[in-house]
């Protein structure tokens, strides 16, 4: 059974940092892009950025580019998401998802827009303080 778990949200002031990791369970994770998605009130879903192992290939939204940074570790089925330079904006839920496909940056970038064919986790919540 394919499973994902965000874990790492909190409370943080403006200008702070958080890292959220995905551990992931059920499936070759090498053979998986990753991607971290969030939902704040009121809006759609936005992809902002995705990992592709085997690719070496990573992308991130315009949104988060600069400030975020996405990893993983291979050896623990977990994908993470180093944020810093944290904005009041950046209060959401935050998920992580998986697909079975090694995709180029491009690819990562079409992937989060749909989210297509995706594994869902729970959320982990996200609160930035002005």
């Amino acid at each position: 059974e394919v499973q994902l778990q965000a874990s790492g949200g909190g409370l943080v002031q403006a200008g702070g940092s958080l890292r959220l990791s995905c551990a992931t369970s059920g499936f070759p994770f090498g053979n998986y892009a990753i991607g971290w998605f969030r939902q704040a009130p009121g809006k759609e879903r936005e992809g902002i950025s995705a990992i592709s192992s085997r690719e070496g290939s990573i992308y991130y939204a315009d949104s988060v580019k600069g400030r975020f940074t996405i990893s993983h570790d291979n050896a623990k089925n977990t994908a993470y998401l180093q944020m810093n330079s944290l904005k009041p904006e950046d209060t959401a839920v935050y998920y992580c998802a998986a697909t079975e496909a090694e995709l180029s940056t491009w690819l990562l970038r079409q992937w989060v827009a749909t989210a297509a064919a995706a594994y869902w986790g729970r959320g982990t919540l996200v609160t930035v303080s002005s």
